[in-house]
């Protein structure tokens, strides 16, 4: 005769046992998606990466993970972050997305900050196949280089400056000055805005590089200012865009259109320019929360999450970016393969408009121009998309 205590712990046992024979699927389920990625939290990358990027990252893992989790074809799994800081440094970006790919294996990675930082690691990823959805890459020489599993959110060197070239083109400019970062941002901007600028009856007067992390520009601009331009035009970084837009207020440059780039976009411009000082600039700017609901929404979520406002321009392209990334898992689950078919193959419903790709161009979304109207980066060019109506007449500097 068995004990009535030894037949439970038998039927329990045979319990456990097919109950392990579910585990490997259920334990799967529950598991973490872990997502890896390397961030600017210090050195000179840091103000760009730290506005456009990073905060976006971070309010979406909130938001998923609130609701429940990341959809992975239809079962809800929290997000695990693994980051680190990079500290503006290129070798150091790469060491980290080899670990993270490569021995950490994690289920998918997210793009770091800057052209240049993506431009070292994309091949990188290409080779461990993972997808590459980057929202601050601005290379022309990235879409040469033909690599499947990356793909650019932001319009790129040759749509943004033919808008800008337009914009001059149809407001009567017939003179403009320029200056340019001497790194791979700066070089394709001026190659792409030399290339606009045929056949549009603009004079470019006078042309200058600088190297990053510049202190002062004034005696370019003092010269640029003698040559008395229609158009001013900085392919920049934010702290050379604020540096160049202080130091033209002190000399009292105060060209018909002003036009800087990285930065422009950003609620510190406005902050230390103050809104009067702000009005009447133009940069690189493409969305407002006026561009849809969904950019309306994202813009409160961000200003309540996050405690600030996101920038006019690479945040939503960020954003966009893990929309299409959400929706990707969503349809496809972690299968890195298919994720990328996916990608490339839809045009995706975004905040910022339709995005579709060719190769890693996205040709979806038409290259635009802002500009600073009352406290807002409104987009003012092409008329297609804009949000406001361009002041064809730069307010003098306040």
């Amino acid at each position: 005769m068995v004990h009535p205590n030894r037949r439970l712990v038998i039927k329990g046992a045979a319990a456990a046992v097919g109950a392990m024979s579910f585990a490997p699927r259920l334990m799967a389920q529950s598991a973490p998606v872990r997502i890896g990625y390397s961030m600017s939290r210090t050195g000179p990358w840091t103000g760009g990466a730290q506005v456009s990027q990073e905060p976006n990252y971070l309010l979406w893992v909130e938001q998923q993970n609130a609701a429940g989790g990341l959809d992975v074809k239809g079962v809800k799994r929290q997000i695990q972050l693994i980051s680190s800081d990079d500290r503006s440094d290129t070798e150091t970006v790469v060491r980290t997305y080899e670990k993270l790919m490569g021995s950490d294996k994690v289920d998918l990675v997210l793009p770091p900050w800057g052209s240049n930082a993506n431009f070292a690691v994309a091949p990188l990823a290409n080779r461990f196949q993972y997808p590459f959805l980057a929202p601050t890459a601005l290379s022309k020489r990235l879409v040469e280089m033909k690599l499947p599993y990356f793909f650019l959110l932001l319009q790129q060197p040759g749509a943004m400056t033919s808008a800008l070239v337009d914009m001059l083109k149809a407001n009567g400019v017939k003179t403009v000055a320029l200056i340019y970062v001497d790194d791979l941002f700066g070089l394709e901007n001026f190659a792409a805005f030399k290339v606009a600028l045929q056949g549009s009856g603009i004079t470019m007067v006078e042309d200058k590089s600088y190297p990053g992390g510049v202190k002062d520009l004034s005696p370019v601009l003092r010269s640029m200012k003698d040559k008395n331009p229609d158009a001013f035009v900085g392919f920049t970084y934010p702290p050379d865009t604020i540096l160049a837009s202080r130091q033209s207020k002190e000399i009292g440059f105060n060209p018909k259109f002003f036009y800087a780039s990285v930065g422009t976009a950003f609620p510190l411009y406005k902050n230390v320019m103050t809104p009067a000082g702000a009005e009447g600039v133009l940069g690189m700017g493409s969305w407002n929360s006026k561009t849809s609901p969904g950019a309306k929404a994202y813009f409160d979520a961000h200003v309540a999450s996050q405690k600030k406002e996101p920038d006019r321009w690479a945040s939503g392209a960020c954003w966009a970016g893990l929309e299409i990334l959400t929706n990707a898992v969503k349809a496809q689950g972690l299968d890195r393969k298919a994720i990328r078919d996916y990608v490339a193959g839809t045009t995706h419903k975004t905040i910022i408009g339709d995005i579709k790709f060719n190769g890693s161009e996205n040709v979806g979304t038409p290259g635009t121009v802002s500009q600073w109207q009352n406290g807002e980066f409104e987009v003012v060019w092409p008329k297609s998309v804009a949000t406001a109506a361009l002041n064809p007449a730069k307010a003098a500097w306040k």
